[in-house]
């Protein structure tokens, strides 16, 4: 089929993303937007805007009947999620099946497959991928004899969590019931579903994944980022290919990824996340993202896929087109995320008015940004406001363009995180790559402490 009209049931900067590919393939786009983002950019930009209920997420970005009753009345052929919101959510995808709309992404059952945890690892070890040890706990009997067979530290999961939400570490068994009853709360509180599993913590790993494209019948990958510089389990600054990473792990990974891909019969854009052991040259399977990443422009900058234009192309029922030995990396490419927050207060999220911006230009420089001067942050939502993507032939000219794109980016009216960026890029430990998930609670550990020594003399 040829899709026509497509709904956008998502905000900011992918919105504008997903705008800007299908004016390319001569698409109309409809913007599905809240009360509270009615005058954005994506709203502007869009061929129709039409609002799906209240600013709070949960009556609009949240909400499957409203968004499926938007898309219906717009006359769509189809709906693309982006990222966050209901983009995993198997009731969308099936909701628009229903009503005869092209939902842009995996089939309901394949989002049930990985978005249910325990079901994604039981995928994983039958498609031969090694998982980190560990498994499904019911009771504090259950969890004191897992945690002794598999060994201290550990982390308590919420099968229904992500994004560091509804996780907990423990070094130990002193706190085990009361953090495990705290945990089985919390994830029926926030994910309606109070099942949790324990994994083995691994303390010097790295966050590394393979980016995938499926059409229901082939699976082919599109090599590697890292996403280890995190700040409580948020990326912060992606890279691809992945640095400081022997080419026999890069190898098994890529080949583990697209054998889970192809257990699905996986159709749409993918992300296998591992977590690699630096201390063991091991590799484990973390989940899998049915759905585009944030971090999309690094792949689409070294392998110059345009990964939105794939995903319509597969959701009107085209064979990939591209075979394994027909994408080639080329260069290196770095994101870095910024958002409104205040770092000096905790990273406290900075909602307001942006009375200035400025985005650096040229050669292998890529702003993806929702914002402009006039431009409000709402205080409902995430806080990213801009991604600045450089390409560069290799790491160290990457590193040094993304200092440059860097020191051209100005927004004023609300607090930024573009100094902690700046402050990573110049500091050794990051520029000789491959650091791990524990090096951004690190560094900021000792650049407060440096900070404070020097306020006291």
């Amino acid at each position: 089929m040829r899709i026509r009209r497509l709904f956008i049931a998502n905000r900011g900067e992918i919105a504008v993303r997903i705008i800007r590919s299908c004016r390319r393939l001569g698409i109309d786009t409809v913007l599905g937007a809240s009360e509270a983002d009615l005058d954005s950019t994506p709203a502007r930009l869009a061929d129709l805007c039409v609002c799906v209920g209240p600013a709070v997420a949960a009556k609009s970005y949240l909400d499957v009947g409203a968004v499926v009753a938007a898309a219906r009345t717009a006359g769509v052929d189809a709906l693309h999620p982006g990222y966050g919101f209901l983009a995993e959510n198997a009731a969308l995808a099936r909701a628009c099946e229903d009503a005869g709309i092209v939902f842009v992404g995996p089939t309901p059952t394949q989002l049930e497959a990985v978005g249910d945890k325990l079901a994604a690892r039981r995928h994983a070890v039958d498609a031969g991928l090694p998982v980190v040890p560990g498994g499904p706990v019911a009771s504090l009997a259950e969890a004191r004899e897992l945690a002794g067979r598999i060994g201290w530290p550990i982390l308590i999961k919420a099968v229904g969590g992500g994004g560091g939400r509804g996780l907990k570490r423990l070094d130990n068994p002193a706190n085990l019931g009361a953090q495990l009853e705290l945990a089985i709360s919390e994830a029926q509180g926030a994910f309606g579903d109070a099942r949790v599993y324990l994994e083995r913590y691994v303390p010097s790993g790295r966050h590394v994944e393979v980016q995938l494209l499926g059409d229901g019948h082939e699976v082919i990958h599109l090599g590697d980022r890292d996403c280890s510089v995190q700040r409580r389990y948020q990326k912060l600054i992606e890279e691809g290919p992945a640095p400081d990473l022997p080419a026999g792990l890069r190898a098994r990974m890529a080949d583990a990824a697209v054998a889970y891909g192809r257990r699905l019969a996986y159709r749409g854009a993918g992300t296998v996340e591992f977590l690699v052991d630096t201390a063991g040259n091991a590799f484990y399977f973390l989940e899998m993202n049915a759905r585009i990443q944030v971090e999309h422009p690094v792949t689409e900058a070294i392998t110059g896929v345009d990964l939105v234009e794939r995903q319509i192309a597969i959701a009107e029922g085209h064979p990939l087109r591209l075979r394994q030995d027909e994408i080639q990396v080329s260069g290196h490419a770095i994101e870095c995320r910024i958002n409104a927050e205040d770092v000096a207060k905790g990273f406290a999220p900075g909602p307001g008015r942006i009375s200035a911006a400025q985005f650096p230009a040229g050669a292998g420089i890529r702003v993806d940004t929702h914002v402009e001067a006039g431009s409000r942050v709402p205080p409902f939502y995430d806080s990213l406001v801009a991604k600045v993507i450089v390409h560069a032939h290799d790491r160290a000219q990457a590193l040094t363009r993304m200092s440059g794109a860097l020191a051209n980016c100005r927004i004023a009216g609300v607090p930024v995180n573009t100094p902690l960026h700046v402050e990573i890029l110049s500091d050794p430990e990051f520029r000789r790559g491959g650091v791990d998930t524990q090096y951004l609670a690190r560094r900021l550990a000792a650049w407060d402490g440096a900070r404070a020594v020097a306020a006291e003399h």
